[in-house]
């Protein structure tokens, strides 16, 4: 009698449903427009159902000592899926959380609440005007997993973007993002030199299809100004159900290879996923 029931709601940038996962008893999924945006289990936070989610959990893992808090921002909100995962593994983080789409913070705080004394702060606002607002090296982590229905809105892939972020990391900070493309991955190539102008350590994770331009796919992106935990991150991608490849120095400068940083002027969306690449049967 008891059993969790959908839930449907008109929010500010199309229509939200929360569905709960019928193998998982306090577990939900999270759509918008149809398009899955984030599964959270209220009971296990620190479980990682999105194979994209978990290779960010696994340099969410490397980023500092095991269980000490970190300072973290988060553009994208969705259902709050890593900063509950960062409360669970590093108790006493600080975290914002920026989210464009008030309506949906708010289904999410009536349905989905993060515990109280979290230390999550959930923000209303565009994210590039909240990051250019927000104060020097003032966090250890900055996550980007903004997306304009399926696209990365074209203001928060360019060097005066990546400049913020590296701005507003601490010397030691690391910067994530989740990017998706396929073959001949201009933008994928495009958002590395980018980032290249402002960090001197990148590491790309991916599927192995992804990246042999088998398929349209996430790709995750790690950039900071000290070297990444290169090996921790290859055997954790490489123990997942879907294993991962971790792309990074002399090899990831290959592959980028020919690629121009973003102006301001010339940034454009990420490409449109061919139908059904994200979508839910």
């Amino acid at each position: 009698m008891n059993e969790p029931v959908p839930v449907t709601r008109e929010v500010d940038h199309g229509t939200a449903k929360l569905m709960p996962d019928v193998d998982r008893e306090r577990a939900w999924l999270l759509t918008v427009d149809g398009a899955p945006q984030s599964y959270v289990d209220l009971d296990e936070p620190a479980h990682l159902e999105f194979e994209y989610v978990r290779r960010l959990g696994h340099v969410l893992d490397t980023v500092a000592p095991p269980g000490r808090p970190v300072d973290a921002l988060h553009l994208g909100g969705g259902a709050l899926t890593l900063p509950r995962y960062l409360a669970a593994t590093r108790p006493g983080s600080r975290q914002d959380v920026v989210e464009r789409d008030g309506g949906l913070l708010d289904l999410v705080a009536e349905h989905l609440p993060i515990p109280a004394g979290a230390g999550v702060t959930s923000h209303t606002a565009d994210a590039r005007a909240w990051l250019e607002a927000a104060p020097d090296d003032s966090a250890d982590v900055l996550v980007a997993d903004v997306f304009g229905g399926s696209r990365v809105p074209a203001h928060l892939t360019s060097v005066a973007y990546v400049r913020e972020a590296a701005r507003v990391l601490r010397p030691g900070g690391v910067y994530l993002a989740n990017l998706a493309d396929a073959a001949p991955f201009a933008f994928l190539r495009s958002q590395l030199a980018t980032l290249m102008t402002q960090f001197e350590e990148l590491a790309l994770i991916a599927e192995p299809g992804v990246l042999r331009g088998r398929r349209f796919g996430n790709a995750v992106l790690a950039a900071a100004h000290r070297p990444l935990d290169i090996a921790a991150l290859s055997r954790a991608t490489a123990a997942d159900a879907f294993p991962a490849r971790v792309e990074h120095g002399a090899a990831l400068r290959d592959f980028a290879r020919g690629a121009r940083p973003v102006r301001d002027e010339d940034a454009v969306p990420s490409p449109e996923p061919p139908e059904g690449a994200f979508g839910i049967g």
